[in-house]
C-alpha cells in the first residue's frame, strides 16, 4: 500500500546534500587545510609565502589576511576564516594569522567531540562561556600605561610597533621603522584618520633611504615644455586646487563648425585662445603660486605660468588631490570666474626634490589638518609591496595603542596565562562543559607551540617549562612566554614585547564566532546545475580578459 504512494521530490534532481556529524567534519577539516597553508609564518621566524595570480602577479607576504585573500578559497565554510582574518585586518590590523590559527585549533579540539556524538549546541555554548570568562581575565590582568608622560607613551607605542613588525620581512630594521610609524601616527589629529597617512613607493635603494615627509607627498606628474623653467621652491605660497582641463584641444575632437571663409575660422580659433588666456589671466591674478589639476596643464598654460614663476602640475591623482585639499585648506574648483581667498590653500613650505629615479612635489608645514606621507625605499617591488603591508599592520596597532592604553606581553606569554586560568576555571564545573572547557583551553597553547616550531625548538620542552611557570602562583610568572633569541622561556613583558590588549580580546572573540559558525552547520545543499552555470560564467569572463 505505501509503495502505491506518490514521492515527494523537494530538491531539483542531482542536488548534493550533505547532513550530519559528516557535514561537520567535513567542514572542520577544510578549515584544517586552510590552517596549514598559513601555520608557518606565525612568529618572529615564521616562513614568508610566494603567490603567483591568474595574471602572473607575485606576491611575497606572510601576513595572514593577505595570503588568504590571495589563495581564492572556494569551499563555502572555509571562507569563513577568510572572513575573520580580514575583519582582524580592519579592526585591529594585526594578529591576521593568530586569530586563523585560533579558530582552526578551537575546531580541531572539538572534532573529537562531535564524532563521539555530543550534540555541537553544547560545545557551541561551552566555547562562549570559555571566552567569556577569557576576556574577562585579559581585562583584570592587561596593564594600562600612563598617558601623562609623553616620553613613556612613546616608547610604549615604539615597542607595540616593533612587536607587529618581528615577523615581517623588515624585521632587522623594525627600530628604525618603528620610530617612523609613532612619528606618522603623531602627526595626525586626534581623530586619526587613516587616509591622511599617504604611503608612496620608489623602486632602488636600501630601505633605510625610506623617509616620512610631514605634510603631503606625491610623484611629478607629466608636464610639457617649460616646465624646467618653473620655480621648485616657495615659501607660504598659495596653493590653487582645480578640476578644469588648460588646454587646447584639436578641432575635430572638440566641435563641429561648417565655414565658408579663412576669415570666419581665424576668428573662432582666436576666440578659443582668448578663452584660454582669460582662464590663465583669472588665475595668475588670484595670487596662487601653485596651481594643481587633476584634468590635463597643456604646453600653453605651462609656458604661461612659467614666465610668471608660477609652479604647475596637472593630472594629479584624485586622492593626492583630495589629501592636498585638507592639509593645505581651499576647496577643489570646477570654474576660475570667482576665486576669493578662502578658495585657496597654503602651506609653510613646497619644494620638489629628486627620491631615487623619480621627482616628487612636498608640501610641508600644512596648517589646515595634520597630515604625513611615507616615501619606502627598496630594491625590489615585491619587497616594497611587503615593507607598505607591515607598516599598515604597525600604523594600525599604533592607533589602537593610542586609543586602548593597555598592554599585555605577546610571545605566547597571554595565552598560558589563560590556558591556565580555564583549566583552573573548569574544575569547578560539572558535566561536559568541564571537558570542552578544557579542550578551549587545551587550543590556546597553539600559538606559543607554533612560535617553537616555526624556530626550530623543542615545543614540548618549552610549553612544559611554560606550564611549570605559570602555575606557580605569585611567582611572577604570569607573563612568562618563549624566547626566540635564546630557545628558552622570559618575561616578555620585561622583554617590552607587548601588544595592545583590544588584538587578543578581537583574535578570541572572531575566532569563537567562526568556530561556533562552523559547528553549527549541519547540512550544505549544492545545487549542480547553478555551479555549471557559475563555471561556465568565469570561463567566458577569463576568456574575455
Amino acid at each position: 500500500m505505501n509503495s502505491m504512494q506518490p514521492r515527494i521530490i523537494l530538491l531539483k534532481e542531482g542536488t548534493d546534500t550533505s547532513q550530519g556529524v559528516p557535514q561537520i567534519v567535513s567542514n572542520i577539516n577544510a578549515c584544517q587545510m586552510v590552517v596549514e597553508a598559513i601555520r608557518t609564518t606565525l612568529g618572529p621566524r615564521g616562513m614568508d609565502k610566494l603567490i603567483v595570480d591568474s595574471k602572473e602577479k607575485v606576491t611575497i607576504s606572510n601576513d595572514g589576511a593577505t595570503i588568504l585573500a590571495l589563495l581564492d578559497i572556494v569551499h563555502p565554510a572555509a571562507k569563513t576564516l577568510v572572513d575573520i582574518a580580514k575583519s582582524q585586518d580592519a579592526e585591529v590590523g594585526d594578529g591576521t594569522t593568530t586569530v586563523t590559527l585560533l579558530a582552526g585549533e578551537f575546531m580541531k579540539q572539538a572534532k573529537p567531540y562531535i564524532e563521539d556524538g555530543i550534540n555541537s549546541q553544547i560545545i557551541i555554548r561551552s566555547f562562549r562561556k570559555a571566552t567569556a570568562f577569557a576576556l574577562k581575565k585579559i581585562k583584570e590582568i592587561e596593564v594600562t600605561v600612563k598617558k601623562d608622560d609623553p616620553k613613556e607613551q612613546r616608547e610604549l607605542l615604539k615597542k607595540c610597533a616593533s612587536t607587529s613588525m618581528c615577523s615581517k620581512l623588515i624585521a632587522y630594521n623594525k627600530d628604525f621603522f618603528s620610530d617612523m610609524v609613532v612619528e606618522a601616527v603623531m602627526c595626525l589629529g586626534p581623530r586619526m584618520p587613516l587616509n591622511m597617512i599617504g604611503i608612496k613607493k620608489v623602486t632602488g635603494g636600501s630601505v633605510t633611504e625610506s623617509q616620512l615627509v610631514e605634510g603631503v607627498a606625491f610623484k611629478k606628474t607629466f608636464s610639457y615644455a617649460g616646465f624646467e623653467m618653473q620655480p621648485k621652491n616657495y615659501i607660504k605660497p598659495k596653493v590653487l586646487s582645480l578640476n578644469i582641463e588648460l588646454e587646447l584641444m584639436a578641432e575635430r575632437d572638440n566641435a563641429e563648425c561648417r565655414i565658408d571663409n579663412v576669415e570666419d575660422y581665424q576668428r573662432i580659433v582666436d576666440a578659443e585662445w582668448a578663452i584660454l588666456y582669460n582662464k590663465l589671466d583669472l588665475m595668475v591674478n588670484s595670487g596662487a603660486k601653485i596651481i594643481l589639476s587633476k584634468l590635463p596643464i597643456g604646453d600653453v598654460a605651462t609656458q604661461y605660468f612659467a614666465d610668471r614663476d608660477i609652479f604647475c602640475a596637472g593630472r594629479v591623482a584624485q586622492e593626492d588631490l583630495n589629501r592636498t585639499v585638507k592639509a593645505c585648506g581651499g576647496t577643489i574648483l570646477t570654474t576660475v570666474n570667482d576665486i576669493r581667498p578662502a578658495d585657496m590653500g597654503q602651506c609653510d613650505l613646497f619644494e620638489e626634490v629628486q627620491i631615487g629615479n623619480d621627482r616628487y612635489n612636498l608640501f610641508k608645514g600644512c596648517p589646515k589638518a595634520s597630515t604625513c606621507t611615507l616615501i619606502l625605499r627598496g630594491g625590489a617591488e615585491q619587497f616594497i609591496d611587503e615593507t607598505e603591508r607591515s607598516l599598515h599592520d604597525a600604523i594600525m596597532i599604533v592607533r589602537r595603542a593610542l586609543k586602548n592604553d593597555s598592554v599585555v606581553a605577546g610571545g605566547g606569554a597571554i595565552e598560558m596565562e589563560l590556558s591556565k586560568e580555564l583549566r583552573n576555571y573548569a574544575k569547578t564545573i560539572h558535566g561536559k562543559e568541564q571537558l570542552l572547557i578544557t579542550a578551549y583551553a587545551k587550543a590556546l597553547e597553539v600559538i606559543p607551540r607554533q612560535l617553537c616550531e616555526n624556530a626550530g625548538f623543542d615545543a614540548i620542552t618549552i610549553l612544559n617549562k611554560l606550564r611549570q611557570r605559570h602555575a606557580q602562583e605569585n611567582s611572577g610568572g604570569k607573563w612568562m612566554g618563549v624566547d626566540i633569541l635564546s630557545e628558552d622561556i622570559i618575561d616578555n613583558f620585561d622583554a617590552c614585547v607587548w601588544e595592545p590588549s583590544i588584538v587578543k580580546r578581537n583574535a578570541l572573540t572572531a575566532a569563537c564566532e567562526a568556530c561556533c559558525t562552523i559547528l553549527s552547520i549541519d547540512e550544505t545543499v549544492k545545487n549542480p546545475q547553478q555551479q555549471l552555470q557559475s563555471t561556465q560564467r568565469h570561463a567566458g569572463h577569463d576568456k574575455n580578459c
